[in-house]
């Protein structure tokens, strides 16, 4: 018999030396390509009408929203008409400088595929959605999209 034993080989453990540096990069890929809500609002949030026809909006990145609907404080204006964009109210007179500003923000390619979206109350008036389109088309932002949930259509 024979005093030292042979032991038996198995497979070699993970080197795991190159995963601190791993995870790393990936956090921050992450921090850097994540966008964080830029808007808060200064209306209540709007109640959205019923629709039965739903397309999802794709690029949303360029995506322009004016918000319409009860402003949360009062010293920012009474009724359903407020008028949000960006984080300040505004009246419809602004929306062609807004457009203006978030197409300086995109390249010039991208400028065509560019979308308003209109998130208003139910309850707004037709005549304040009226002149916000009439102001959008004074500067050829005709590519228009108004918010809805799903939903059966309100009466």
């Amino acid at each position: 018999m024979s005093k030292f034993k042979k032991k038996k080989k198995g497979m070699p453990a993970v080197n795991t030396a190159s995963l601190p540096d791993i995870v790393f990069m990936l956090l921050f890929f992450f921090m850097v390509t994540t966008t964080m809500r830029e808007t808060s609002l200064k209306i209540d949030p709007p109640r959205l009408p019923s629709a039965t026809e739903i397309k999802k909006l794709e690029h949303k990145s360029l995506v322009s929203t004016i918000y319409v609907g009860k402003a949360k404080n009062e010293k920012y204006g009474t009724g359903y008409n407020q008028i949000q964009l960006n984080d300040k109210i505004a009246t419809p007179k602004e929306v062609p400088a807004f457009i203006l500003r978030a197409r300086l923000e995109v390249s010039e390619a991208e400028v065509p595929f560019m979308t308003t979206s209109i998130k208003a109350d139910k309850e707004s008036s037709v005549g304040i959605l009226t002149d916000i389109r009439l102001k959008l088309r004074d500067v050829n932002a005709l590519k228009l999209s108004y918010s809805t949930q799903a939903g059966a259509v309100d009466n």
